[in-house]
């Protein structure tokens, strides 16, 4: 993998973990010569994991609409800034700059994006691992759910499986690096149930 998205949150959360963990991803992904597809701000955990990685001599990319140059306040230290119109612009835009992605703690904004690069996965647009950083258990609930889908017949098991999960740096990157698109469509029908 030569880039990686790492979708965030642009606050740090209650738990200094969270900040701690996305400057590590930042800093390890630097250490590891893949460079670092971010939403380009310098605030939250956002800021953390660029900081990590331009610390650390990094390759920083970073995608930010327009409108949210102020609220988010861009970062001005990276290897470099795009300015997009909107937000689905800056969705396809990191898409196509990377090889996979990262889901660290966050709000709204994270799992929408974090979910609309899944759904792409999963209806075939690309083969890119996706995946999720549960720090400090956050996403635990949320991997709940996931299995719900699947019991409630409204996920194949195979889609729910393309979703990698580790509480460690390491061994995600490892699972990333690793892994293979499944070749099932996502239709469900009686038959493939």
């Amino acid at each position: 993998m030569k880039n990686i998205t790492v979708f965030c949150g642009s606050s740090s959360g209650t738990e200094k973990i969270f900040e701690e963990h996305a400057y590590a991803l930042g800093k390890t992904l630097a250490q590891s010569g893949i460079g670092l597809v971010y939403g380009g701000a310098n605030v939250g955990l956002m800021g953390a994991v660029a900081n990590g990685a331009m610390d650390n001599g990094g390759i920083v990319t970073g995608v930010l609409p327009h409108f949210l140059q102020g609220k988010e306040i861009a970062h001005e230290h990276l290897t470099s800034l795009i300015l997009v119109d909107t937000m689905h612009e800056r969705k396809k835009r990191m898409n196509d700059l990377s090889d996979g992605v990262i889901a660290l703690p966050g709000g709204f904004g994270t799992l929408e994006e974090f979910f609309e690069m899944l759904t792409w996965a999963q209806l075939g647009l690309h083969k890119k691992p996706i995946a999720i950083l549960n720090t400090n258990g956050f996403y635990d609930t949320l991997i709940e759910f996931i299995e719900v889908m699947v019991d409630k017949g409204f996920l194949k098991a195979v889609n729910q499986e393309m979703l990698i999960v580790s509480d460690t740096i390491d061994d995600l990157l490892h699972k990333m690096q690793h892994y293979t698109a499944p070749a099932v469509g996502k239709w469900i029908t009686k038959e493939t149930t």
